[in-house]
């Protein structure tokens, strides 16, 4: 007799753990059951700026996987169906279908929970006014598409200035219109330290976009119409025909929440290394991954909520074979995420000094300026790399890097360090690739490291 997994969400970590599943168990051992309230699965979310701003030619580029191709697998995809209710004790969930309203329970031998994150949607007057848009899901692009083709305007305001919004930004100055962006931050980019993020202000007003830190939304303004015409703080109006919401993303676990499940600090499920839900009701046959979970920071120690694609698909794999039969743990991250906004690129990894501070470690800093190839070599470009170590024993603690073409994939190697928990002196020693065209003598990040192996000295 065969069991039967339900998943609940269709796109990275849902469908990554029921592919991996049925790769291991064919569906005469497992049945396999998933629910998807939307009407796509398996994308990229993380292209959205892109499609928008016209480096990604079509919606369908950023499909990797269509319901079809999942139900040739023998996956029952159940498009356009939202499951409302979790029966822990019970084995069961409840399911709505969105289109007859039809609703039902659905038993589970096997559980996997992957309902992703929700948009941070302040409650503010005319918020949901024609022409105020999020960029959460597909849908939520073709939307935002569909207005800026109807639309006969040439201003736009983004609220919020991390990575949603300055890659929107970047998506709407490359469609001719000119962007304001309002950030309750003294800086954009609230993930790095607030000196690199100043760089990141200034080349976007460099790069003719309007920034205005340390201003609070309070209201979106509205025309005769009933459209977006503005966006107002506390001390000025910014006029607007269409307005892009960047202020992040929450974990989507209400529905988790409802059923008891334990939630962390930050919203999101509880797992352990293989991707368990942390219950005892569950006796092992729920799993939970991608935007709705914390997972733990392996150079804080602490649980962190990050949302990523990357990590997502990576709970998948591990869920997967766990599910089928197989064994796979995901031991924790160190926050590696990298941007850019046009030709500028961001990337960070690692603790920031507040970061640092608050899980109480004493800490040296060292920011250097650098070149990305041999400053001889045509086209060699400005960066600016920070990084934090340990003041006692020069562990590295993170790595930020602001600058134009070669600086953000730096950041891998700061990454790959902080994992293996090296310090700045044994990172100074790495084996790193040189050739004029690639690098200085001395790349970026060495010399950074290099630098910061004198902060540790000089402190003791």
């Amino acid at each position: 007799m065969s069991e039967r997994l339900v998943v609940i969400g269709a796109d990275a970590a849902g469908m990554s753990a029921a592919s991996q599943a049925r790769r291991l168990q064919g569906p005469d051992e497992l049945e396999i059951v998933a629910f998807e309230r939307g009407r796509f699965t398996s994308y990229s979310a993380c292209g959205i700026p892109y499609w928008v701003g016209g480096d990604v030619d079509s919606r369908d580029a950023l499909i990797a996987r269509t319901p079809e191709e999942h139900r040739e697998r023998s996956i029952d995809l159940r498009m356009r169906t939202e499951v409302t209710e979790i029966d822990v004790p019970g084995r069961r969930v409840r399911a709505r279908d969105l289109e007859s309203g039809e609703e039902y329970w659905t038993a589970y031998d096997k559980l996997v929970i992957a309902t992703g994150a929700l948009p941070v949607r302040p409650e503010l007057p005319g918020i949901d006014a024609p022409g105020v848009h999020g960029v959460q899901t597909l849908e939520d692009g073709e939307a935002l598409l569909d207005t800026l083709r109807h639309t006969r305007g040439e201003r736009a305001v983004v609220v919020g200035a991390g990575y949603i919004g300055v890659e929107m930004a970047e998506a709407l100055a490359n469609r001719g219109y000119r962007v304001t962006v309002v950030n309750r931050g003294a800086q954009p980019m609230a993930t790095l330290d607030p000196d690199m993020g100043a760089l990141v202000g200034e080349a976007m007003t460099g790069l003719g976009m309007e920034m205005v830190n340390d201003a609070e939304v309070t209201k979106i303004l509205t025309g005769e119409d009933g459209r977006v015409r503005a966006v107002a703080t506390d001390d000025a109006e910014y006029a607007a025909d269409v307005v892009i919401l960047g202020i992040g993303v929450r974990p989507n676990t209400g529905l988790a929440r409802n059923a008891g499940l334990p939630l962390g600090e930050h919203g999101g499920l509880l797992t352990d290394l293989a991707m368990r839900v942390r219950d005892p009701r569950a006796e092992g046959a729920i799993w939970a991954g991608g935007d709705c979970v914390e997972v733990l920071d392996l150079v804080s120690g602490r649980e962190r909520h990050i949302a990523l694609g990357t990590h997502a698909n990576k709970h998948g794999q591990i869920i997967g074979s766990g599910v089928g039969g197989d064994y796979g743990t995901f031991p924790g991250v160190v926050g590696t995420a990298v941007s850019k906004v046009c030709d500028l690129e961001i990337a960070r990894t690692g603790l920031r000094e507040k970061d640092a501070q608050a899980a109480g470690l004493q800490y040296v800093t060292a920011t250097i300026e650098s070149t990305s190839r041999a400053g001889y070599f045509p086209g060699a470009a400005l960066m600016t790399v920070k990084m934090l170590a340990e003041r006692r024993t020069g562990r590295l603690l993170g790595v930020q890097i602001v600058g134009r073409e070669g600086a953000a994939k730096r950041v891998d190697v700061a990454a790959v360090a902080l994992t293996a928990g090296l310090t700045v002196t044994q990172l100074t020693t790495l084996d790193l690739g040189y050739a004029p065209p690639f690098s200085p003598v001395w790349d970026p990040v060495l010399v950074a490291a290099r630098k910061a192996v004198t902060a540790v000295r000089r402190a003791g």
